[in-house]
């Protein structure tokens, strides 16, 4: 591989053959050399899952012409695995997700499989970028997107993000025209209000259909939701270490 361009691995949860990846891949060649490995069937909401109790299959395909390219039959973590340690000879220099289609701002980061990937590469000590745009159409409208991958690229390549950080990137639906810039925000504390919608199949069995409403409180102007609803592109740094360290004292004040 050629060692003087950045390798970068590109991945998603919503499948090879979706235009955020496209999209995503169209950027990114444009700064390394770029190796792509995608689930072959849409995996949203699968949060950090990975494959114990099934097998893995991975095949290669053509569907971006000159640029290699995987599918794999696993979750996208099961991706970043696969990727990292069977077809690459050495770790990336960047791992991307996405772009997603639908937001992952507040606690929806907690579900996604794009941001699952991020944080799996920065749990390999790889600089690793999610991105979503908050349009869930299938045939969404990337371009502002495209914009925002590119100016955030660069922003890691000439920076170095912390060890054990990944970055979470939305970018609104709205125009270029009324784009404002890239801002680092913290995630909103907001999240969905679950519903089940109880129903019954042709045979009268019961089933349950996942709904709700997702409630925001959070009135605060350093948010990711409060960025977007003001034409910026969110940059909210995410860890996977999830130890509430504010807390150890309380608790070591227990009577145990």
């Amino acid at each position: 591989m050629n060692s003087k361009k950045p390798l970068i691995l590109v991945t998603n949860d919503d499948g090879i053959f979706s235009k955020g990846i496209r999209s995503l891949v169209e950027v990114a060649f444009t700064f390394g050399e770029v190796v792509v490995i995608a689930p072959e069937k849409p995996q949203s909401g699968m949060g950090h899952a990975i494959t114990i109790n099934n097998i893995l299959r991975m095949n290669s395909s053509d569907i971006f012409g000159e640029i290699k390219a995987y599918t794999c039959s696993g979750t996208p973590v099961d991706c970043v695995k696969l990727g990292i340690y069977e077809l690459l000879k050495r770790k990336p220099d960047l791992l991307l997700s996405g772009i997603n289609h639908g937001e992952n701002t507040s606690t929806n980061v907690l579900y996604s499989g794009t941001m699952s990937a991020a944080v799996e590469g920065a749990m390999e000590n790889i600089p690793s970028i999610g991105f979503s745009l908050a349009d869930f159409n299938s045939d969404a409208d990337f371009s502002l997107s495209k914009l925002v991958v590119k100016q955030t690229i660069e922003a890691v390549l000439k920076n170095k993000i912390p060890q054990g950080i990944c970055l979470n990137v939305n970018v609104p639906k709205i125009s270029i025209e009324e784009y404002n810039g890239l801002k680092i925000c913290r995630a909103a504390h907001a999240f969905w209000e679950d519903r089940f919608d109880k129903r019954q199949d042709q045979f009268g069995n019961t089933y349950f259909w996942l709904t709700g409403q997702f409630n925001h409180q959070d009135k605060g102007e350093d948010t990711d939701l409060f960025a977007m609803q003001h034409g910026f592109a969110s940059i909210v740094p995410i860890q996977f270490d999830m130890t509430a360290y504010h807390a150890i004292g309380e608790l070591n004040s227990w009577e145990i």
